[in-house]
């Protein structure tokens, strides 16, 4: 770590700072990686290995919560960090903070920070900050310095939105949700598109592309990885995850999973990452998962990450399953989530987690059956294999939705969360 302090103007530049080697849970800020530092008498401005903002905090009184920040994204959105505001949060998320979306229209507890005057202006203050650093006399700064500021100052808020055009490009699709289970690593994940659409387009479902479900070659997945590598660039060791997408990637099968995680291992030279571990993310569907074979899971199992896989189940009520369109039996679904009971079991390093709807216009019978499968259904509480409750409610049914989590959360033997639909 090397900090630089200057007195005219208030300033202090810290390049190198050492983070967190491995992502963990806290009731505390904390940073991963390594990342640099400008810290000026109202802000704090934390840049990537590239130069590109990634967190920002203001320092006045009118800043919401010292324990809170803001963390944009690859994608060009603003996050912001909340540690307060509503009792238990980790028990509805399971983390000690809660992401607020800047794209969010309904949130889950509170109303939006980014009403917050100060929060606002920081972002304004951020899309001012070129016109500081050229302000400053560079010339008397050490040349480490000048080399970091010369790279904030290259990655304005234009470079930065043309940025996340060119990302998009690069997939050459847009990532409209990521799996819940990212959350482990604050959905810090690198995604490669090996497959594109899904195979039920079900009607409820406000995250969908509408397209039928297509592979990706290998080629493409290589384009994919080479770019990525590039655009990334110094920044890169600071992952250690990868998301498989789209929506299904699980139907790709074990050819084209085998081959896309073991790329993007190696060329993303995770064995090196300023982080530890590996984690691999995937969506799946009900078919996918039962007609998914043996060897598929045992492949997965010997691959260099821990393998995290979220299946859509919505509902194992047949009328609830008929009114969000989704084209599948509720019998099918009983035989899909004891199927994951079984691979959790059998494999350490894979682990499938479901999701379930949760709204105010569902059959009670949803509820009954869902208490059925997840509860009743089970022998004894389990610790692996979350259950993700998807919200369906307006921004005026909060205490009914939260009243309903509790009393579900109760009764399911397994770890049980909200999902936060969060996208990249």
């Amino acid at each position: 770590m090397e900090p630089y302090c200057f007195d005219s103007p208030d300033i202090t530049v810290t390049l190198n700072k050492h983070g967190v080697g491995q992502y963990q849970k806290a009731s505390y800020p904390v940073r991963y990686g390594r990342y640099s530092e400008i810290k000026t008498p109202d802000h704090i401005f934390q840049f990537n290995l590239n130069g590109e903002i990634k967190y920002l905090k203001g320092l006045d009184k009118n800043w919401p919560h010292p324990n809170e920040w803001l963390k944009r994204t690859v994608a060009d959105d603003w996050v912001f960090y909340s540690s307060g505001g509503y009792n238990g949060i980790y028990s509805f998320i399971g983390e000690y903070y809660l992401p607020y979306f800047s794209y969010s229209g309904s949130p889950v507890f509170r109303d939006t920070p980014f009403e917050n005057r100060s929060v606002t202006a920081s972002v304004q203050y951020f899309n001012e900050l070129p016109g500081f650093i050229q302000s400053l006399p560079l010339e008397n700064y050490p040349a480490p310095v000048k080399k970091f500021l010369n790279r904030v100052l290259k990655n304005d808020a234009t470079r930065l939105k043309l940025n996340s055009i060119k990302f998009h490009k690069i997939l050459q699709g847009n990532i409209t949700v990521l799996p819940p289970d990212s959350r482990h690593v604050d959905y810090e994940v690198i995604p490669v598109l090996i497959s594109d659409g899904c195979l039920y387009n079900c009607g409820f479902c406000r995250v969908k592309t509408g397209q039928d479900f297509t592979l990706r070659s290998r080629d493409n997945i290589d384009q994919q990885i080479k770019q990525l590598r590039q655009f990334y660039s110094r920044d890169l060791n600071n992952y250690n995850s990868v998301f498989l997408g789209q929506h299904d990637a699980l139907h790709a099968g074990i050819e084209r999973i085998e081959y896309a995680a073991l790329q993007a291992y190696d060329r993303f030279g995770f064995d090196h990452s300023h982080l530890k571990g590996s984690n691999l993310f995937l969506f799946g569907s009900p078919d996918s998962l039962l007609q998914a074979d043996a060897a598929l899971f045992e492949s997965l199992n010997r691959l260099p990450f821990y393998t995290y896989i979220n299946i859509g189940l919505e509902s194992a009520d047949q009328a609830t399953l008929d009114m969000l369109k989704k084209p599948v039996s509720a019998e099918m679904i009983r035989h899909a989530f004891l199927k994951m009971q079984h691979i959790n079991k059998a494999y350490n390093n894979i682990e499938i987690t479901a999701n379930f709807v949760l709204g105010s216009d569902l059959p009670e019978s949803h509820y009954d059956s869902l208490i059925d499968l997840t509860g009743n259904g089970l022998d004894h509480v389990y610790s692996k294999g979350s259950i993700y409750l998807s919200p369906l409610y307006n921004g005026s049914e909060k205490k009914q939705m939260q009243n309903t989590f509790n009393r579900l959360k109760r009764l399911i033997r397994l770890p049980t969360y909200i999902y936060l639909i969060q996208r990249l």
